[in-house]
């Protein structure tokens, strides 16, 4: 199945690198115009750079800095047909009991995880009415299905809620001719953080964890990208509301 996306443009965010940067690089290497978003600069520049793409960036948590990003891509592109939302993560936090969680803690994690994609697709929703074409793809978790491994109380939430609100989105756009879907990894060795997460499980529990996989392998960047560019596909066009787990048979 071949997979093309001329003429299309996309925003990806979290691309300055791991999976939204396997994401971005796979369209434009399909054809499509891609911008990508992150609150890295230099990393944002030097993936758009590298792949070709145009760079942003920006910081999402609020709707004023989502709505100038679909501006500055209509403006410049003339319309925006894909939003795919990798941007999220732990920001730094560690798995701690509940009394240990302080409110900031909590809030930097639905800002960035969930917060964002709601700006995004509120600000992205009148460009893709209006063209009656749209894709959407939000980049969740195994733990938005199940607890998390990490044993992040906010980050579990989070991945929870942005299944929900991929969900009711599907429904609201359906109509329209835009499809929102989520693809949802398992365990991937993408970042600093996966890095940092994959070293403190120590040999034990990194083997304890590649053997629960049934294809006793860790997952990579590519494989989540693989399954994001078939939500945004053509061949796609009539999957929708869906998450897909991409984690090697764990789930």
């Amino acid at each position: 199945m071949q997979l093309s996306f001329d003429n299309r443009v996309a925003l990806v965010t979290g691309a300055a690198q791991g999976i939204g940067r396997a994401i971005a690089t796979a369209l434009v290497e399909s054809g499509a115009k891609v911008h990508l978003a992150d609150i890295d600069a230099e990393g944002v520049a030097a993936t758009a750079k590298a792949i070709g793409a145009t760079a942003h960036a920006v910081d999402l948590g609020s709707p004023e800095a989502a709505q100038k990003l679909i501006a500055e891509i209509v403006a410049a592109s003339g319309t925006l047909d894909i939003l795919v939302h990798a941007a999220g993560g732990v920001r730094g936090q560690v798995g701690r009991s509940i009394e240990e969680i302080s409110e900031s803690d909590w809030r930097v994690i639905f800002a960035a995880n969930v917060d964002a994609a709601f700006f995004l697709a509120q600000a992205a929703a009148p460009v893709m009415k209006q063209a009656g074409y749209g894709r959407i793809v939000m980049i969740s978790s195994g733990a938005g299905l199940r607890p998390s491994l990490t044993g992040i109380q906010a980050y579990a939430s989070a991945k929870h809620a942005l299944v929900g609100l991929t969900k009711q989105l599907a429904w609201e756009f359906g109509p329209k001719g835009i499809t929102v879907n989520s693809v949802a990894p398992g365990f991937v060795r993408s970042n600093p953080a996966t890095e940092r997460q994959w070293e403190s499980y120590g040999p034990e529990g990194q083997k304890k964890l590649v053997e629960g996989i049934h294809t006793r392998r860790l997952g990579t960047a590519q494989d989540i990208a693989n399954a994001t560019l078939f939500f945004l596909s053509e061949q796609a066009s009539w999957i929708t509301g869906q998450v897909l787990s991409v984690d090697g048979g764990r789930s």
